[in-house]
C-alpha cells in the first residue's frame, strides 16, 4: 500500500501533473471571483428602489403609501428605501431572502399579483408573511437603523417613551406595535365586519 501512495505521491507532483493542477486551480480560483463578483453585482442590483418599483402594482400601490411614510421623509432627513427594511444586510441571510423573493417576482409574472386588484386580494397574506419573519428575526431590518440603547427616551412624547420602555422590558420586537408604520394596514379578511 506505500508503494501505492508514493507513485501517487509522484504523479500528482510529476510536471505535467502540477501544471494540470496549477491549470484547475486557478480556473476555478477566477471563475469562482467572477461567481461570486456577479452574483453580488445582482443581489446589489435587485436592492434598488428602482428595481422594487419596477412592478406595476408595487409602483401604484405599495410606493404610494410609503411616500407617505416617516421612512420616506422626516425631519432628520434620512430615507429608508425598500431593501433597508425587507433585506437583511449580512450575507447569508440575505441570500436566503433573495431566493424567497424569487416566488414573489414568480408571482408576479404568473399573475397571481399584477394587477392591483389582485395585489388588494393577496395583501393581508403577505403582510402576514412579512410580520412572521420579522417576529421570528427579531426585527432584524428594524434594528439595522433602530436600536434601544441609541434612544433617548426624554426627546419622544410622554406615551411614546412610555410604550417604547414597557415594550423593551417585556421583550417585545419592533413589528408588534409597529404593524403598518410605511404600509396601509391590510384587512383581515376573517375578521367581523363593524358597524361604524
Amino acid at each position: 500500500m506505500s508503494g501505492f501512495i508514493k507513485r501517487m505521491w509522484r504523479w500528482f507532483w510529476a510536471p505535467t501533473a502540477r501544471f494540470a493542477w496549477g491549470t484547475v486551480i486557478l480556473v476555478g480560483f477566477g471563475g469562482g471571483i467572477v461567481f461570486w463578483g456577479g452574483l453580488n453585482t445582482g443581489m446589489e442590483a435587485t436592492n434598488t428602489l428602482e428595481f422594487c418599483i419596477s412592478c406595476h402594482e408595487m409602483e401604484q400601490v405599495v410606493y404610494q403609501e410609503y411616500k407617505e411614510s416617516i421612512h420616506y421623509s422626516n425631519a432628520s432627513g434620512v430615507r429608508a428605501i425598500c431593501s433597508d427594511c425587507h433585506v437583511p444586510h449580512d450575507w447569508g441571510p440575505k441570500v436566503i431572502r433573495k431566493i424567497q423573493a424569487s416566488a414573489e417576482i414568480w408571482g408576479a409574472l404568473t399573475g397571481k399579483i399584477d394587477t392591483v386588484e389582485e395585489f388588494e386580494a393577496h395583501r393581508w397574506e403577505m403582510a402576514n408573511s412579512v410580520w412572521s419573519v420579522m417576529e421570528a428575526t427579531d426585527s432584524r431590518e428594524c434594528r439595522n437603523c433602530h436600536s434601544y440603547e441609541a434612544m433617548n427616551f426624554a426627546l419622544q412624547s410622554r406615551r411614546a417613551s412610555e410604550k417604547m420602555q414597557e415594550g423593551h422590558e417585556q421583550g417585545k420586537t419592533c413589528i408588534t406595535c409597529h404593524k403598518g408604520i410605511a404600509h396601509r394596514m391590510p384587512v383581515d379578511p376573517d375578521a367581523p365586519e363593524r358597524d361604524d
